[in-house]
């Protein structure tokens, strides 16, 4: 019950922050694509929470753990920072190209963002649900085996994946093509983590190297 309190005061505390840096920046209540994209985040998320709350409690545990301050490797931090700061980049010039009208994304690409959105937020709950050691932080634990059915067998990080279809959603779902600008640095952010990732990975978990030879693509797949 703690664990899913505290998963509560985050999902709050993580529209309220959402709802600042768009409103804030817009200057405006009246941004629907705003509203539409808060409501798509706070449906998934509090699903999600509310799974995992009562059919694994200690992966919700792990999965509240996040941001540079968790990360126990130097270049775990910066890429993490770098990610966060892009994200927070990518709402906010979104919002501010809604103040300003600097794009003019058609309805219909508005919904296909959202579309990527859902499906990014999806991939990422039912990551979770395959992998109970998947984690905010990189670590491997007492005990970890490798996960290799699912969305494991198409890609080697399909929660990055999930994150990196998400992001480039959003700044559609938001009404904006300059905040697609943002999606590059973090891209490259999740490039560096998922290179780090993999050396502690193979060193750490045994049975990785072996799960490399069978699944060739880290986040796209067919492309890398």
């Amino acid at each position: 019950m703690k664990t899913g309190v505290q998963a509560f005061v985050s999902g709050i505390v993580g529209l309220a922050v959402f709802g600042a840096a768009l409103f804030w920046p817009a200057g405006t209540f009246d941004y629907w694509q705003a509203w539409a994209f808060l409501a798509i985040f706070a449906i998934i998320s509090a699903i999600s929470s509310i799974y995992l709350a009562t059919s694994n409690p200690a992966v919700l545990q792990r999965r509240l753990r996040g941001g540079p301050i968790a990360e126990t490797r130097p270049v775990q931090k910066l890429a993490v920072t770098v990610l966060l700061s892009s994200f927070l980049a990518l709402v906010v010039v979104s919002a501010f190209d809604h103040r300003f009208g600097w794009s003019h994304v058609p309805t219909w690409l508005v919904i296909v963002g959202e579309v990527m959105v859902i499906v990014g937020l999806g991939a990422a709950t039912l990551v979770v649900a395959q992998n109970n050691y998947a984690a905010a932080s990189i670590t491997v634990e007492s005990g970890q085996t490798v996960t290799s059915t699912g969305l494991y067998g198409l890609v080697r990080h399909p929660m990055y994946t999930g994150s990196l279809m998400m992001m480039v959603g959003m700044p559609l779902a938001l009404g904006s093509y300059w905040g697609l600008l943002a999606v590059i640095p973090a891209a490259a952010s999740l490039v560096v983590r998922i290179l780090d990732e993999e050396k502690m990975l193979r060193h750490d978990l045994p049975g990785y190297d072996e799960y490399t030879e069978k699944v060739r693509s880290r986040l796209v797949p067919l492309v890398w």
